[in-house]
């Protein structure tokens, strides 16, 4: 096909027409066109040339240019779109290298194979205009809700039509009992907007926590003015879930505002949601409060917190552990969730039980280990000492306090302890060098004896194998297998050693041994305060 004037204005028109049929920029598709007719020139004229087209944005006028490029006499590759500052001369006054020498050749006749190869490119970049135009209409949408059409189901997978694309709910993101059958519509929430090679991919969930936080925030109003804000939100897909909500206007009752006008506003969720049940819990700043509020309908007797082991131990009466645990750890498990806590539960009797458990394995220890009789090491224990250590290294003031207990009985307790403690490091020391464990782990500082005992027991006996350590591996904690909370015991565990403790030694090890440069931790750490500043702000 040879550009004549009788069909420019017919490449405008066509541009028009395609860009309003995909909802892109015509501007897009005339660049097209000229990248095709640029292509179909060269298989004409030879590829090594560099062809341009530029087609008038009024007349529809394509205009065919060669392009030679000015470079140093030693960095011609291609003569054909190249040529040196003297070659240059004979063409203009004063040529730079970089300059540009443009000369009109004439139109081309497109034969058949040039004229698909063009329909190609034209496709593929309309393709790509499309693709980019999805992508940037949906990529602010992540996180809101829309609603759809089932197109078609691969593989377990909903794929879905949402007007202007398509996106896909993948069978581990819709609610256990949910069938679905093409033409049915649904809601989804838009979890996550991605490009990849076959063009944006739009991700859509049922089971996410926010997209019940969203289907409370189009029922209640008060939740769409910012009156009253979703803290935390934790799920069971399908089977139940707890929210917690906080009102900022004494006159507004969250939980009341949830529920709404006879449960209307929950229902409309609840019937969304499969009937999945919803608790609807205030949130309160103090954590203990918080966790009461989490473990509803079962009744608390006392929330334990020792911040230091990062625990939380509640207590409730023996009738109410099977409703505050669940069925299946349900309660407990959303409970968890919810706060962000790991929570041990335990009844009244279990729980006085193990303080008496506790409180005779200490009285013992101060026994045997101090010589004291029972009456003492039970004075001891009852005034919260717990170790031989807090005996050894505590203010002399604070083992005076004790009732009965005078300046040489105080002297003598810590002697005796140091002594005990001493003798305890000296058999630890023998019996990891006996291990075969390094001066360079005995020497590292944070250690005791007895540690370095624990980890030779376990393989640990060198810097390098303990700057390879997991901070987990030392501190212990709790993983989730098929559903079920399981304990990992830590080595240093029984010498409570917390997560950021072990964090802190495995990091300084991997200092010493040159693994990390400190200057980059200290980088990271900055850039980590400035977006937490951000995200605050």
């Amino acid at each position: 096909m040879a550009i004549t004037s009788a069909n420019q204005l017919e490449l405008l028109q066509t541009a028009e027409a395609v860009a309003r049929e995909k909802m892109i920029d015509p501007a897009l598709v005339i660049e097209a066109m000229e990248e095709s007719l640029a292509r179909a020139a060269k298989s004409r004229y030879g590829s090594e040339m560099d062809i341009r087209v530029s087609i008038d944005r009024k007349t529809g006028r394509a205009t065919f240019t060669r392009v030679r490029t000015v470079v140093e006499d030693d960095a011609v590759e291609n003569y054909q779109a190249q040529l040196t500052v003297e070659q240059a001369r004979q063409y203009m006054d004063n040529p730079q290298v970089g300059d540009e020498i443009v000369d009109e050749v004439p139109p081309v006749d497109m034969g058949r194979i040039a004229a698909q190869s063009a329909k190609q490119v034209i496709l593929q970049k309309v393709r790509e205009a499309e693709r980019d135009r999805q992508f940037e209409e949906f990529k602010d949408r992540k996180g809101t809700i829309i609603n759809g059409v089932v197109k078609r189901e691969e593989y377990g997978n909903i794929i879905v039509d949402i007007g202007r694309g398509e996106a896909i709910l993948r069978r581990n993101e819709k609610i256990g009992r949910e069938s679905y059958r093409p033409n049915d519509r649904i809601r989804c929430y838009i979890k996550d907007v991605r490009r990849e090679a076959r063009g944006p991919q739009i991700f859509l969930s049922r089971t996410d926590p926010q997209f019940m936080a969203e289907l409370f925030k189009m029922e209640v109003p008060e939740i769409y003015d910012g009156i009253i804000e979703i803290k935390a939100v934790a799920r069971d897909p399908g089977s139940r879930a707890k929210i917690a909500v906080i009102s900022y206007d004494n006159s507004i009752d969250p939980v009341g505002a949830c529920v709404g006008m006879r449960g209307s506003r929950v229902q409309a969720v609840v019937n969304e949601l499969q009937g999945e049940k919803i608790d609807i819990i205030p949130w309160n700043q103090d954590q203990a409060t918080f966790l009461v509020n989490a473990l509803q309908p079962a009744e608390v007797s006392k929330v334990v917190i020792d911040e230091e082991a990062g625990k939380i131990e509640v207590v409730v009466p023996d009738e109410q552990l099977s409703l505050a645990i669940g069925r299946r750890g349900q309660n407990v498990r959303l409970a968890s969730q919810l706060t962000g806590l790991d929570i041990d539960i335990m009844t009244e009797a279990e729980e006085s039980e193990r303080r008496q458990a506790e409180f005779a394995e200490r009285t013992k220890l101060f026994m045997e280990s101090l010589d004291l009789d029972e009456f003492f090491a039970q004075l001891l224990v009852a005034e919260g000492f717990t170790s031989l250590e807090e005996v050894a290294y505590v203010e002399l003031d604070e083992l005076l306090s004790i009732e009965g207990v005078d300046e040489a009985t105080a002297e003598e307790l810590q002697a005796r302890a140091r002594d005990v403690i001493e003798e305890q490091n000296r058999k630890a020391l023998e019996n990891a060098r006996a291990l075969g464990v390094e001066d360079s782990l005995i020497e590292f500082e944070g250690l005791t004896p007895q540690m370095v005992e624990a980890l030779a027991k376990d393989g640990v006996k060198t810097l390098e194998d303990f700057a390879t350590c997991a901070d987990w591996e030392l501190a212990g904690g709790w993983t989730t297998v098929n559903g079920e909370r399981v304990k990992d015991e830590g080595l240093l565990e029984p010498f409570d050693v917390s997560l950021e403790e072990a964090q802190h030694l495995v990091m300084t090890a991997r200092i010493q041994l040159g693994w990390v440069d400190p200057a980059e931790l200290e980088a990271e750490a900055e850039e980590e305060g400035a977006d937490e500043e951000e995200a605050e702000a």
